[in-house]
């Protein structure tokens, strides 16, 4: 059974960082790309970057400067590092991992984590 537990989320106050940790465990054979999302309250959820196995990155324009994705593929294990963080930036920030082969599937499916709460306030 595959899970993608996230860790690091908190409370920071404006300008402060956090690092965001995901890891997918289980049976799994490849991961096309790992990112992260997140949903703000009356929001809908949005991409906020990803990257794939290659480490090609895609970010949202209202985090480029300020967050970093990484990848650890031999760890399945996705990171998010936040900096100069804005009181925007509050939601509830989701793992995703995007086409998850697991061990002996013809095909890949999308996995999510439960998320991890981020609070920028002061």
């Amino acid at each position: 059974q595959v899970k993608l537990v996230e860790s690091g989320g908190g409370l920071v106050q404006p300008g402060g960082s956090l690092r965001l940790s995901c890891a997918a465990s289980g049976s799994i054979f490849s991961i096309y790309a790992m990112g992260w999302y997140r949903q703000a309250p009356g929001k809908q959820r949005e991409l906020v970057a990803a990257i794939t196995s290659y480490g090609s990155t895609n970010y949202a324009d209202s985090v480029k400067g300020r967050f970093t994705i990484s990848r650890d593929n031999a760890k399945n294990t996705v990171y998010l590092q936040m900096n100069s963080l804005k009181p925007e930036d509050t939601a509830v920030y989701y793992c995703n991992a995007d086409q998850l082969i697991v061990a002996g599937a013809a095909h890949g499916m999308d996995y999510w984590g439960k998320g991890t709460l981020v609070t920028v306030s002061s």
